[in-house]
């Protein structure tokens, strides 16, 4: 889209550009004052002056590499001061074209954070929704975790970590790792059942763990 270059009034009278003397000065000093504007600021930085094609250029760059919720993208335009009728349209445009798109972003994002971190689905919940993501998207994409994942999940976790325990008495052991889990949003009935197992393996005694000590 072709944009028409707007000129100070003082520029475009006769003899603007022959000026001299003292007329001349005060053009030349009018001129470095209005340098120090938010909107020579982004001219001289190259930023376009249009808030639509502003709004899609900041968009462009939050999404290179990484993916972002609508609420992200929305929440740096405001900051950036875009006007909300531009931000709208843009952010509008980039789901229709699939650039933005909150479910599959869920859906990656449980992926990641179950394997990578192992993360609970209480967890995850609490992530996704930090980052703006609808409650029904969320229930969905955490619905991908069954319970007998999620346990299994909890196995892997108190096993790396059990041998850093060994040599504490078991009562610390159990508040070490059913802590982890419990950071890590597993429910405090599994993360019992699953540390009590563990333990058993390693011949403690676990008569009485069945409540939380």
């Amino acid at each position: 889209m072709t944009r028409r270059t707007e000129w100070p009034d003082s520029a475009a009278g006769p003899g603007a550009a022959s000026g001299s003397g003292e007329g001349a000065g005060r053009r030349s000093r009018s001129r470095s004052s209005d340098s120090g504007s938010p909107s020579s600021s982004r001219a001289e930085k190259g930023e376009p002056r249009d808030p639509v094609e502003r709004a899609r250029n900041i968009c462009l760059r939050l999404l290179t590499g990484t993916p972002r919720t609508r609420k992200q993208l929305a929440d740096a335009l405001r900051k950036r001061e875009i006007p909300d009728e531009a931000a709208e349209e843009v952010l509008s445009r980039f789901e229709d074209v699939g650039l933005i798109d909150d479910a599959a972003f869920a859906d990656a994002w449980v992926e990641s954070r179950h394997h990578g971190r192992g993360l609970a689905r209480r967890a995850l919940v609490r992530e996704l929704r930090t980052k703006g993501v609808d409650a029904a998207v969320i229930d969905e994409a955490v619905g991908q975790l069954d319970s007998e994942q999620e346990e299994e999940t909890a196995r892997e976790l108190v096993a790396r970590k059990l041998r850093s325990t060994r040599g504490l008495d078991r009562d610390k052991r159990l508040r070490r790792l059913a802590g982890m889990l419990a950071r890590k949003g597993y429910g405090e009935g599994m993360a019992l059942r699953v540390v009590r197992r563990a333990l058993e393996k390693e011949g403690e005694d676990t008569e009485g763990l069945d409540e939380p000590v």
